[in-house]
């Protein structure tokens, strides 16, 4: 027992280990008959394997009565399949000294394992058959349906201010599916019926709606050979798969409300209509967020924090929505200082981007902050597993691995400037004030 735990502790302590990332990250990607696509990149620095699998599925692709699935699906799909006994999906990897996880998002849920490379069979069949024979019955439903349910609440609602995102997404999306959260709601998913939850498996987890990805200390050879064992028979779904079309119309007018909260601060949320990720206005607008309140030098901070002391926080960040969605800036203020006083300073800092250019200096600064991060994102086996996938799922372009850093190393001083008029308008946003239920 002592083993597989300092096993296990071993192969996590590899796979966040940072290595000496080499010019390009080199990788391998094809098809098969079914429509899995599979990238493989070869790493020997320690004998361990990442494996990964991608489903383009996120609560967007949910009915606005039965939200919550895809994040329900992360956790029904550890109950265990045809071949595995329920509840010894997570015990198997961990016999075998590795580690495993999910998460999910608007736009897709992520599984991997990460384990010694001899097991990357053990790691396929497992994916395998959670694609193949999951169960979705009666027992596991029920498990998760109250799982689910708490941790909505305890996400959501128990957790001071983190209601900020149902609050503002309902308020600003009216007719895209981002209007409703990844955790849903608790009522849909305790409604939903067992042929509810299979219909929803049925249609999304199918290969041609999968990404595979498999990284470490690999034999290329044998990895397409053990793909071609557990996926290949696995049958594609023929019916088309549900992506939704809706398209938000352009905000002509600034929302604003105030949400009453079991907190002892007050604090302001603004949320701002961006496009969607990968446009060339979206790696301006990431920029732009950074250069606001990216390190203690930022606009925001310096300004608000440091010189004229409104504020004890401030951020600011763009949700990396599929879609067009949102960038974020949000504040908590000093004791004493009113909110309305803490957003005019926020909006007067902003308002500098859309009429002033930065300086040469900032834009250097800025640029070298994303190189240095460019070369962190893909400095660990689990990170290159994950950048391959996600590109590939979002552009159909693994290769934003080696090139994406080009798009934000092209952004000028009148892009920035660009995109702070475009976006950051005060009509185009949902601002909402977090204030004590004390003061209701």
């Amino acid at each position: 027992m002592k083993k597989t735990h300092l096993l296990t502790l071993l192969l996590m302590f590899f796979a966040n280990t940072l290595f000496a990332q080499p010019d390009k990250i080199d990788f391998k990607e094809y098809d098969l008959d079914n429509g899995l696509h599979v990238i493989l990149h070869q790493d020997k620095s320690f004998p361990l394997v990442v494996v990964t699998i991608t489903y383009h599925v996120g609560s967007k692709n949910e009915r606005p009565d039965r939200t919550g699935f895809a994040h329900f699906f992360e956790h029904l799909m550890f109950e265990g399949s045809e071949n595995i006994e329920r509840g010894e999906y997570s015990k198997i990897v961990d016999k075998a000294g590795g580690t495993l996880n999910a998460n999910t998002t608007w736009d897709r849920t992520y599984f991997y394992e990460v384990l010694s490379s001899n097991q990357l069979e053990l790691g396929l069949w497992l994916e395998s058959e959670r694609m193949l024979h999951l169960k979705v019955d009666s027992i596991g439903v029920a498990t998760q349906k109250k799982v689910v349910a708490e941790e909505i609440k305890e996400r959501e609602d128990n957790q001071p201010y983190m209601s900020f995102q149902r609050e503002i997404s309902k308020r600003a999306f009216k007719v895209h599916p981002y209007q409703w959260t990844v955790l849903g709601k608790a009522e849909h998913i305790m409604a939903a019926t067992e042929a509810d939850y299979k219909a929803f498996y049925n249609e999304f987890y199918v290969p041609n709606n999968a990404v595979l990805t498999i990284v470490g200390d690999i034999k290329f050879d044998e990895a397409k050979q053990l793909i071609e064992k557990y996926f290949a028979d696995i049958p594609a779904r023929k019916e088309e798969i549900y992506r939704p079309q809706a398209v938000e119309p352009v905000k002509e007018k600034e929302v604003r409300d105030t949400i009453y909260d079991n907190i002892q601060l007050p604090a302001v949320f603004q949320a701002y209509h961006t496009p969607k990720n990968g446009t060339k206005d979206f790696y301006a607008v990431d920029m732009l967020s950074t250069l606001l309140s990216g390190g203690e030098s930022s606009r925001l901070y310096k300004t608000l924090v440091d010189e004229k002391q409104l504020a004890m926080q401030i951020m600011s960040f763009p949700f990396p929505y599929e879609d067009p969605g949102l960038a974020y800036v949000l504040a908590l203020p000093n004791i004493g200082v009113d909110l309305a006083d803490l957003e005019k300073a926020i909006d007067a800092e902003i308002e500098k981007l859309q009429t002033t250019p930065i300086s040469d200096r900032e834009l250097e600064k800025l640029k070298n902050q994303y190189e240095a991060n460019y070369v962190n994102s893909n400095a660990t086996l689990e990170s290159r597993a994950y950048n391959l996938a996600i590109n590939y799922t979002f552009h159909k372009d693994a290769n934003l691995i080696n090139t994406e850093i080009d798009n934000y190393l092209a952004v000028t001083k009148e892009d920035l400037m660009r995109v702070a008029k475009a976006y950051f308008r005060k009509d185009n946003r949902v601002v909402l004030y977090y204030l004590p239920k004390s003061q209701n």
